[in-house]
Formats: structure tokens, sequence, C-alpha cells
């Protein structure tokens, strides 16, 4: 997510576009998407989407992505624990635009509690 939230940035700098983030749709489907092209799939998508968008948000179908069906969770309950983890870290960094003070708070948790549970789930 903070990936994405970068190139957002980036192009809509580049190209003059009045782009505040993502809506929940379109978090949905870059946290679902296998990125089967990584990081330079990522980059043209964003690239794309934040030239298409109509509003001032980019939508899953500005993306051109579905939400789709997500992996199966896992039963162990420690790995499922730092999947939700991660995903709730991430989200919360992309709405917040990479603002640790805001996403904690989203979290209901401290800063200093959110810097040890992402050095714990492998987040900088």
């Amino acid at each position: 997510m903070l990936l994405a939230q970068a190139f957002l940035e980036r192009y809509a700098r580049e190209l003059g576009r009045n782009l505040r983030g993502f809506t929940a749709d379109a978090l949905g489907a870059l946290e679902t998407h296998a990125w089967p092209g990584n990081v330079r799939e990522m980059e043209n998508l964003i690239k794309r989407a934040t030239i298409m968008a109509d509003g001032n948000q980019i939508t899953a179908a500005d993306l051109g992505l579905d939400a789709g069906p997500t992996e199966l969770q896992p039963f162990n309950l420690r790995q499922a624990r730092e999947n939700a983890e991660r995903l709730a870290v991430s989200r919360a960094l992309a709405h917040s635009d990479g603002s640790i003070a805001q996403a904690a708070e989203l979290l209901g948790i401290t800063r200093p509690t959110l810097y040890d549970l992402m050095a714990k789930i492998g987040m900088k």
C-alpha cells in the first residue's frame, strides 16, 4: 500500500492532478491482486489510473481491477493474526497518507506500539 501511495503522489504531482488517495474498493483490489508483473505493473497501473480518474480518489474501476475473491486464510492462528495485522497496518497507513500518528489513531494504538508492530511484521 505504501508503494501504491508513493506512485499515486508522484504521478498526481507530475500530471497536475488533485488526487487524495484510493477508495476502499481500490485498496481491496490492490491488496488482493497477485501482481505478476511486480512493481512495474503496479507503477504502470497507477499511472494510467491517475490519468483516467474522474473524481478526487482512485477507484477499483480506474485501476481496472476487481476486488475478487481473496485467498483462504490459514488455520494457523499465529499466521492468521500476522496477516490480519499486516493488512490493518497497511490499510491504516494508506488511508492516512503514511502518517504514523494518524495510522496509530485509526488502529487505536500508540505510535510506539505501531512502530513495534511494523518492525514485527517487517514493514518500514
